[in-house]
């Protein structure tokens, strides 16, 4: 099988699990086979009693450039299996026990920044892209919205999806996409150093915040999250977003 996802104990010491996304020459663009080998790598992790804080990043230039939608624009039923995937791998992320940081090296994209924003902590830096452009594609981000409003909050998460489009990594920190903003040459190390401070916590005292956090913000909801995922495959299913799309794809393939 092609590994589309890499599990690392490199600092297993200190508890410190990474996950990298292995499609560089897609931009690690979420495919079928990607969420799911994404997801059961999630699970691993969970069931991984050794481990302290993860760390997702995407091999390449690119962290995640989102849906990969061109193998599926005419298979709408693949196509909701794909973001059925997706739902379930962000809730994966926010039901762990133990911190997530993503390292943002690069774009990260519609439901790529939407694995961003369900991590706990974002660093990144001042050239990367992080957004959500679905509108302008004529899709609908529904999957994305619930993380996204725990993140930044209702106000500026309906800013940010109505409007579409990126930003850069500076202004994805002042508006909370992001958490920390480093310097390109700062970015592995800053991100490792963080994470074995993490590690030093008390795992029985950070997971029962974690667990009283998701239940105030009440994001643990299986069912709200499958009803994003029904309502983003039924406006990509039609035929404005698949009129764009196609557009889209014509238009680089020229």
């Amino acid at each position: 099988m092609n590994e589309l996802v890499h599990i690392n104990s490199a600092h297993s010491t200190a508890g410190i699990v990474q996950i990298s996304l292995n499609r560089p020459d897609a931009r690690n663009a979420l495919n079928f086979e990607l969420i799911e080998q994404l997801e059961h790598a999630v699970k691993t992790v969970a069931a991984n009693s050794a481990a302290r804080v993860l760390v997702l990043s995407g091999n390449g230039k690119s962290f995640c450039a989102g849906m990969d939608l061109r193998g599926v624009l005419n298979d709408a039923q693949k196509m909701g299996l794909m973001l059925h995937g997706l739902a379930r791998v962000g809730l994966a992320l926010r039901k762990l026990s133990i911190p997530v940081i993503a390292k943002v090296q690069g774009a990260a994209v519609g439901g790529g920044c939407g694995l961003v924003v369900a991590c706990d902590f974002a660093f990144t830096h001042e050239q990367a892209k992080l957004g959500y452009p679905e509108v302008d594609l004529g899709v609908c981000p529904a999957v994305v919205a619930p993380f996204l409003i725990s993140k930044v909050g209702a106000g500026r998460a309906r800013s940010l999806l109505l409007a579409g489009g990126l930003v850069d990594g500076k202004e994805a920190v002042r508006i909370g996409l992001a958490t920390h903003l480093v310097s390109v040459d700062e970015l592995d190390s800053a991100t490792t150093d963080f994470a074995q401070k993490l590690s030093t916590g008390g795992p029985n005292a950070i997971a029962t915040t974690k667990r009283w956090l998701h239940e105030l913000d009440g994001l643990l909801d299986e069912s709200t999250l499958s009803k994003a995922a029904d309502l983003s495959a039924t406006i990509i299913a039609g035929n404005e977003a698949q009129e764009r799309l196609r557009a889209r794809f014509e238009t680089h393939q020229k």
